[in-house]
């Protein structure tokens, strides 16, 4: 224990700024040293923020509350005084959390606690249950129930004792490491009410906890159907088997009347239970005590009759012929003839085998004339040595008649006719289906931690009481098998329903003082059980409703006015009337062993996830756990669910994923500080370093992209196209950040950083883009986006290409920071080794809902740059909006190449690339440079001198840009779009034109016609003497593969083309922007690439 020292400070003014802090105020006047909680502050502990998620209301001051006076702050926090408004000193916290209570899940005082009528709260009880009433008892009563009465005694006839030692011990050690998991879990912080529920959503998180939590609900609920139909068992076979509805109509009926007899009495029961807990809660609560009195009691009674067995066993004797069992309810006297008045006369026995009541007689049964009829003791009591013949097993088949082994008989067959004269098996038997029927009396382990809200210390009670409840039960448990075999005869063991002793309970035969103490007690106690399955059900099913974590459930988080889950109840008496329905307990019981296993089975994986992960909040004050035992817990939970039914388990598991996927998809998003959050955490971490030891390989490569946002000025997204295109390209693969730049100051900037993230996440959702957001802040936008660039990601997991918007209106603009910034950006790239894809014309791009049924992707391959152009069409067909285009690829032939050879190789480099195009080399006319490109370079030229030499006002500098651009349209070819939806890209500076071996000749004769043809433009316009050659030869590219570009894929549904790298000279800026644009002129879509400088394609496997 930490040791505290108080050192007493004198302040005269203490009181008031304690009084006005309006938390815990805490009167230390008060004689004995007791603090006491102001009334209003009482309730001020847990609120809601309207999802279900419970959080501790604000413990800092109001402003208002701030501003009350100039002595409000102490003399002695002078330093922090500027931080007391917003963090609140360490007596008020303490106060806080001193007056935290825990408050039972849907009691009015929790409704009031969260109401907003402060005023009208009332003080509600502290939690004063300790650990034998909490969690001790509850668990005892939850435990022990209607197996141990009906099926135990059957069960170690059939499997023998051993094999019921090993099936007991298997599910003991299942519920004990399970407990040990919980305690660990329970004692790991305050656990509010909710129990389980509560421990596992908020270690495994909403999804496992939503699934967890139903399947737990449906376990609770097929476990109330389960004890219903054993009480019904209890009273229509035991008690009162007159009050049958139904009677066999032949001798081999009685299995469905049985089964009708349960469901009509199962339903009325039912009725009549889910009206007393919609009643009152309270009665329920009442009788608890009394239902445990009664298991407690017909324990007792069986350990006393065990006892009194070894002196004087009951007198209960079995009638057998030859070694065959016979159901003794249908006869009196067990012997073929008996002396009436000194005459011997058949008995009732004899009459049912033999028709004609002639024991020789060829009517009678065969097996009835050789065998004799003989009695034996039905317990012959722990002394008389019976445990060595019941030591192993004896499995049978549906209608297997009980015998006894070593017993004197005839081997002779029987009439079939005659089946119901004898006690046999209804059911097929084996290890795996008694392991399935026997589980469920291990389960209710979860009955402490339910009531947490109820305990004074749950951290110290829950773990406690339950591993101590466990441990008893087991003991009584393992006794109770030994006893069984020790005590009572093996035909009477397998005798499941009492046949061959009169219709007694097997176990209430041993059972001192009386078989009925048994009879009733196993009753009452099935009745109670059932009574609190229908109780604590509905109100598990309100609390994963309140969570609001699945949203169809919202209804069943209401009730009445009192908190009391009405509709929760409703629903849970229909699932439990499905059980009643099936009406065999030994159907119900596998069903429910499923539900609970699985819940289980997340208990133990919640306890090993958060020990492997060391999450700093896992500090259980429980101690006695270990990882390696949780994972031992859930491997048997998993076997156990497979050994008792492999179907029934599958079944579970697919609800439990089905509610799983739901929850994911579909429920509300929660942030509990859940284990798998933190599992997802440590794997990314685990992967991100493994990512480091080196760049992927070529086969690996994909593009991971950093999306460069513009946001206009009521920080909407300007162009979500680019986010389509970037979902389209990834479709939903890999790595996608969208980043943006807010101009302006940090400090200043924040709030509105944070609503420019919130748009774009907004919109990311919206266009079903898998990325993370990120908003730099910066004082110049190009300083932010060369942030974003090299700074954005994490370890291995940072973007290759960056995708950048084209800056449309760039020529309008007065300011020239527009096109500089996109320039600025492309040198940024280039220099950190990304590739670059710009969207030209985004605006026609199409919608994540539409759907090309036809059309080509063009791809222009001038240069090459690693294989871009050839994967990214590969990669945008994997989406549903481009998978019916064909892929096209042009390139251009040197002037010494062999287009047709070229094409070959082409076509046979596809073929190892796995990639279908059709390919096509071009040849370009080597033509004169026309006037159009030596206007168009004039024009760019001196728009470019003029702006950047005059320094003209905002008026002038309007004018002269019209006077340009009015000229400029007089000669330029009028382009498909306007400048606003423009995008253009400019060529490489060397391009060769494409030529083939056979037009060397006449390209020699056009040479020399060329310096004529030129000498004639000059002297036609003597200005363009002056104008850059190197400008004059990029623009003749530039029109030039525009015109064959445009002519080949006009029609195309995109046209992907490299894209030159800017001029290393900063003065030729804007001159690349015009190549660009005169590149790019009439066509509707087009993606500029630029290549990372490396390989992203390779041809081998």
């Amino acid at each position: 224990m930490p040791h505290f020292t108080v050192v007493p400070v004198e302040d005269k003014h203490r009181t008031d700024y304690d009084n006005l802090e309006g938390l815990s105020w805490v009167d230390y006047s008060e004689p004995g040293g007791g603090a006491q909680l102001h009334p209003r502050d009482a309730y001020d502990t847990v609120s809601s923020d309207g999802h279900g998620n419970h959080k501790e209301s604000s413990p800092f001051l109001n402003n208002s509350e701030a501003g009350k006076g100039g002595d409000y702050y102490d003399k002695n926090l002078a330093l922090f005084e500027e931080e007391l408004d917003i963090r609140p000193k360490v007596s008020s916290l303490l106060g806080k959390l001193v007056s935290y209570t825990n408050l039972t899940q849907g009691a009015k005082e929790h409704e009031e606690a969260e109401s907003a009528e402060g005023s009208r709260r009332k003080v509600s009880k502290s939690p004063s249950m300790g650990t034998l009433m909490g969690v001790y008892l509850p668990c005892m009563q939850n435990i022990f129930g209607v197996i141990l009465f009906l099926r135990l005694t059957w069960m170690v006839g059939t499997a023998g004792v051993l094999q019921s030692f090993l099936i007991v011990l298997i599910c003991c050690c299942c519920t004990m490491l399970t407990a040990i998991s919980m305690s660990a879990i329970a004692t790991n912080g305050v656990v509010p009410a909710g129990g389980s529920y509560f421990m596992i959503s908020r270690s495994l998180g909403p999804e496992f906890g939503g699934a967890v939590g139903l399947c737990f609900y449906l376990g609770t609920t097929f476990a109330g159907a389960m004890y219903i139909l054993g009480a019904i068992e209890i009273l229509l076979t035991y008690i009162a088997p007159q009050a049958a509805i139904f009677h066999p109509t032949g001798a081999h009926d009685t299995s469905n009347a049985t089964l009708n007899n349960m469901r009509v009495y199962g339903t009325l029961f039912l009725t009549f239970m889910a009206v007393v807990v919609f009643v009152g809660v309270k009665y329920v609560n009442k009788f608890a005590s009394l239902f445990l009195a009664c298991v407690i009691i017909s324990i007792l009674s069986i350990y006393a009759g065990a006892i009194k067995s070894i002196f004087d066993p009951p007198a209960f004797p079995v009638c057998m012929l030859g070694n065959r069992t016979l159901s003794r309810d249908q006869f009196d006297v067990c012997a073929k003839t008996t002396v009436v008045d000194n005459v011997t006369v058949a008995t009732k026995l004899t009459e049912l085998f033999c028709p004609h009541y002639n024991i020789t007689s060829e009517h009678c049964d065969e097996y009835f004339r050789f065998n004799n009829v003989t009695e034996i003791a039905g317990i012959p009591g722990a002394a008389s040595g019976i445990l060595k013949d019941n030591i192993w097993s004896n499995y049978l088949e549906k209608g297997e008649i009980l015998e006894k082994a070593n017993h004197l008989s005839v081997d002779v067959s029987g009439h079939k006719s005659n089946l119901h004269l004898y006690v046999y098996a209804d059911i097929a038997t084996s290890f795996t289906v008694l392991v399935g029927i026997f589980f469920p009396s291990v389960t209710g382990i979860m009955a402490g931690s339910n009531r947490s809200g109820d305990l004074k210390d749950a951290q110290k009670s829950i773990p406690i009481g339950t591993i101590l409840a466990i441990a008893t039960t087991s003991l009584v448990y393992f006794s109770c098998v030994v006893l069984f075999g020790a005590c009572i005869e093996g035909v009477v063991l397998r005798d499941k329903y009492g046949d061959g002793v009169n219709k007694n309970l097997v176990v209430g035969t041993l059972s001192w003082p009386s078989p009925w103490v048994i009879v009733i007690g196993s009753f009452f106690s099935t009745c109670g059980a059932g009574l609190q399955s229908l109780t604590g059900a509905p109100r598990l099913l309100q609390a994963i409703a309140k969570d609001n974590i699945i949203p169809f459930l919202w209804v069943f988080g209401h009730g009445k006015t009192n908190g009391e889950p009405t509709w929760a109840l409703l629903l849970t008496a229909v699932i439990a009337e499905l059980g009643i329905l099936i009406a065999s307990l030994d159907m119900v019981a596998p069903i429910l062993s499923m539900f609970f296993l699985m819940c289980y089975l997340f208990v133990n994986l919640a306890c090993a996830v958060q020990t492997l992960l060391r999450t700093p909040n896992w500090r259980p004050r429980f101690k006695y756990y270990h990882w390696a035992l949780s994972f031992l817990g859930m491997s048997i939970c998993l076997a156990l669910m497979f050994i008792s039914s492999w179907y029934y388990a599958l079944v579970a598991m697919l609800i439990a994923g089905m509610i799983y996927k739901y929850i994911e998809y579909q429920g509300a998003e929660k942030e509990w500080g859940d284990g798998i959050r933190g599992l997802s955490l440590s794997a990314a971490r685990y992967a991100l370093l493994r990512l480091e030891e080196g760049p992927p390989h070529t086969k690996n490569w994909r593009p991971q992209l950093l999306v460069l946002l513009k946001l206009d000025e009521d920080l909407h997204v300007k162009y979500p196209r680019l986010l389509t295109f970037a979902s389209q390209l990834k479709a939903g693969k890999g790595l996608t950040i969208v980043g943006t730049v807010i101009q302006g100051n940090f400090l200043e900037s924040y709030g509105e950083a944070q609503a420019a993230e919130q748009a774009i996440k907004n919109m990311i959702e919206i266009e079903k883009v898998k990325g993370f957001c990120q908003v730099v802040v910066a004082n110049k936008v190009r300083d932010g986006i060369s942030h974003l660039i090299q700074s954005c990601g994490l370890g291995g997991m940072k973007h290759n290409t960056v995708v950048l918007g084209w800056p449309y209106g760039w020529r309008q603009s007065e300011d020239p920071r527009a096109w500089k910034t996109f320039i600025d950006t492309v040198r940024c790239t280039t220099a950190a080794h990304l590739a670059l894809l710009v969207p030209k014309n985004v605006s026609f791009y199409p919608s994540n809902h539409e759907r090309y049924l036809e059309g080509n992707i063009d791809v222009w391959w001038i240069v090459h740059d690693g294989g871009m152009l050839m994967l990214l069409p590969f990669l945008l067909k994997q989406h549903k909006v481009w998978r019916k285009c064909k892929m096209r690829i042009f390139t251009v032939a040197q002037m010494d190449d062999n287009s047709i050879q070229m094409k070959k190789d082409l076509a046979t480099f596809l073929y190892h690339l796995r990639i279908e195009a059709e390919v096509e080399v071009v040849e370009m006319q080597n033509s004169d440079i026309s006037a159009y490109t030596y206007e168009r370079t004039l024009m760019m030229e001196q728009r470019s001198q003029m702006l950047r030499q005059m320094r003209l006002t905002k008026t002038e500098r309007e004018r002269e840009a019209q006077l340009i651009k009015d000229r400029h349209s007089i000669i330029r070819l009028e382009s498909l779009y306007s400048d606003e939806e423009d995008e253009g890209e400019a060529v490489p500076e060397k391009i060769q034109m494409t030529w083939t071996k056979d037009k060397y000749d006449n390209e020699k004769r056009s040479r020399n016609s060329a310096v004529e043809n030129f000498r004639e433009l000059i002297s036609i316009k003597p200005e363009w003497e002056s104008l850059n050659q190197s400008n004059v030869r990029r623009m003749h590219t530039a029109v030039k593969l525009n015109e064959v570009i445009v002519n080949r894929s006009h029609e195309a549904r995109l046209v992907l083309l490299n894209m030159p790298g800017p001029p290393k000279n900063i003065d030729g800026d804007e001159n690349y922007m015009e190549f660009l644009e005169v590149l790019t002129e009439g066509l509707e879509r087009v993606l500029l690439v630029r290549g990372g400088g490396r390989e992203v394609i390779t041809i081998y496997s």
